[in-house]
């Protein structure tokens, strides 16, 4: 998911974009989460236009791209930034269902606070920590005008999570309360000069700091090369090297498409004698969406397999192959106010919200939906 208005730093698709800043390019992947080393706002050059110019107090809308994957929704906020994206200070929440309870709301539309300062280079973000899938934490920047006071103004500070040397919030599983006690516990107060005065968080409260910030790395001394040493023996071989293995049994991945609306999307690993499987091209297993144009996930479908069941099959001449299901996809449960999500250990049985129905399986929308 990503947002396009206002339009974000080198969006493809944003409205009313400003030019690029020079020697920038645009970014192709605006609805892939954060990476594990990248700073916030992902793009630390600012456009040299804003993409909006606001009044504290007026009534602004947010618009999203359309489509994209809510991955159950979760937990969002729209922030502005005094100091250049370092640190940001709430100005609107978002919890629990981001996108909606049908997972099908698009834009949001809410007042800016009457007291924020004025600032001609104030930073709009919206942050989102997904409800299922992969744990991650999603993140657009704009650059805004804010016509205001010029008294500081106190608010909520941002909550990061997901990010390397941030809290973590697991995936909800049905419990859309998960995380919220870090929504909100600490506060920060902005100037419209652009600094930021950031109290210390009481004890077991969250900073916009991370708790391990990295140290530049200290450049390793050359060593002297060294002999290569003999390689040791292996007593196992693989198929790809072309020689057989020791169990006499080549593998086979056969994902099970037209099962997808039936289980939640699932594949089945095949055991079959040597030299059956001639004609099966290689496996692949991509978190990529752009590389492979059929995934459904924003940041990576985070495709993991567990075991789920047997499958038998006829006469006696081949072994059993397994079931399994893949991270963040569903089903419905036995009971119409249940369904399915497959975690690390299998299917798990959750409960609908209250006055929601199970209706479908897949990946990326709700199961539940309005009775």
């Amino acid at each position: 998911m990503d947002i396009i208005s206002p339009c974000p730093r080198y969006s493809p698709r944003g409205l009313d974009c400003p030019a690029l800043p020079a020697g920038q390019s645009i970014e192709y992947s605006m609805s892939s989460p954060l990476g594990a080393k990248e700073p916030l706002c992902k793009h630390t050059v600012p456009f040299p236009t804003p993409s909006a110019t606001w009044t504290a107090g007026q009534s602004v809308t947010v618009k999203f791209a359309p489509g994209g994957s809510p991955h159950g929704g979760g937990h969002c906020e729209f922030s502005l930034s005094y100091d250049g994206g370092n640190t940001f200070v709430v100005v609107y929440q978002v919890l629990r269902y981001c996108f909606g309870t049908d997972q099908n709301t698009r834009e949001h539309t809410f007042d800016l606070p009457a007291g924020l300062p004025s600032s001609d280079k104030a930073v709009f973000a919206w942050t989102w920590v997904n409800a299922m899938g992969n744990r991650e934490f999603y993140m657009n920047c704009a650059d805004v005008v804010i016509k205001g006071g010029s008294a500081p103004f106190t608010g909520k500070a941002m909550t990061i999570a997901n990010h390397q040397g941030y809290p973590s919030i697991p995936e909800f599983l049905g419990n859309y309360d998960t995380g919220l006690e870090l929504y909100g516990k600490n506060t920060i107060t902005v100037t419209g000069v652009g600094g930021s005065n950031i109290p210390e968080p009481k004890k077991g409260e969250q900073s916009q700091q991370p708790d391990n910030p990295e140290k530049p790395e200290k450049p390793e001394k050359p060593q002297k090369p060294q002999k290569p040493e003999k390689p040791e023996k292996s007593h196992s071989k693989t198929v790809d090297e072309g020689i057989e293995p020791t169990n006499n049994l080549e593998i086979q991945i056969v994902p099970q498409i037209n099962q997808v609306n039936n289980n939640g999307g699932a594949f089945i690993v095949e055991f079959l004698p040597n030299g059956e499987n001639d004609d099966v091209g290689p496996g692949r297993c991509d978190d990529n969406p752009e590389d492979d144009p059929s995934s459904a996930s924003d940041g990576g479908s985070g495709l993991e397999i567990t075991t789920d069941d047997v499958v038998n099959y006829p006469g006696n001449d081949k072994p059993a192959g397994r079931s399994i299901c893949v991270l963040g996809t569903y089903r419905c449960g036995t009971k119409p106010s249940e369904f399915e999500v497959c975690d690390n250990l299998g299917w798990v049985s959750r409960p609908c919200a209250p006055g929601t129905v199970c209706l479908m399986g897949g990946m990326g929308s709700s199961p539940c939906q309005l009775a």
